[in-house]
């Protein structure tokens, strides 16, 4: 069956684009015919380095979708939320395009990787917010947290806004990063699991470890996939 997941995080360097590469990684390795797409990539100009690493994490090269642009339909140059980026580069969004696209990845490819970019309350336009999307489009959320301080605040909002808007969160994934405390780490996925038991019990959570030297790991995402 086909399937797409929106990607999204509590926040800007909560770690997606990794992890949205890592997911794809262990897809590929098990034989499945898997894609990764950018909602909207900021801060870049003729391509998208979030699909440059998931390409990267996947160890493969760029395919013809990524270099036509079909994995990334609106690339701005200034690195900022998809809104003001947008105006500054005097264009304007419109997520009909992106959602087109993920239709021709669909086609081609059983399983699409739909990264956000930033938080889910992050403007795609002055009057639209990534939430929206995600809703509109009743896509399968993957939430991206992490351990640095501030985490649980930020995380236990996203997941209040997810059970308001009825989204289907189906795998929150615990980046250690940066892992500055021991404390914090194993504190944070008992309160984040605590919270899950009681309003999202069929969520599961997965940890994904500290990457160093661009060693990527394998990991089984299977229980949210």
């Amino acid at each position: 069956m086909k399937k797409t997941y929106f990607i999204s995080g509590i926040d800007t360097d909560a770690g997606k684009s990794i992890v949205t590469g890592l997911i794809a990684k262990s897809l590929l390795n098990s034989g499945v015919n898997v894609i990764t797409q950018k909602f909207i990539q900021t801060g870049n100009t003729t391509s998208s380095e979030d699909i440059d690493l998931h390409r990267e994490i996947m160890g493969v090269e760029p395919y013809e979708v990524d270099t036509n642009r079909t994995t990334c339909p609106y690339i701005f140059t200034y690195p900022a939320s998809p809104h003001l980026a947008a105006e500054i580069d005097k264009k304007e969004i419109d997520v009909n395009k992106i959602t087109e696209a993920t239709a021709t990845l669909e086609k081609q490819f059983d399983t699409v990787l739909l990264e956000g970019a930033g938080g889910l309350f992050v403007p795609v336009t002055r009057e639209y917010y990534t939430i929206d999307y995600v809703q509109d489009t009743n896509l399968p959320l993957i939430l991206v947290t992490s351990s640095k301080l501030g985490s649980i605040n930020h995380t236990l909002m996203s997941l209040e806004l997810c059970k308001k808007r009825n989204i289907n969160l189906v795998g929150l994934i615990y980046n250690e990063f940066p892992n500055d405390s021991e404390h914090i780490l194993n504190d944070s996925s008992k309160v984040f699991q605590h919270y899950l038991n009681e309003n999202f019990p069929d969520c599961k959570i997965v940890n994904v470890p500290i990457v160093r030297n661009n060693d990527w790991p394998t990991i089984d995402f299977s229980d949210i996939l």
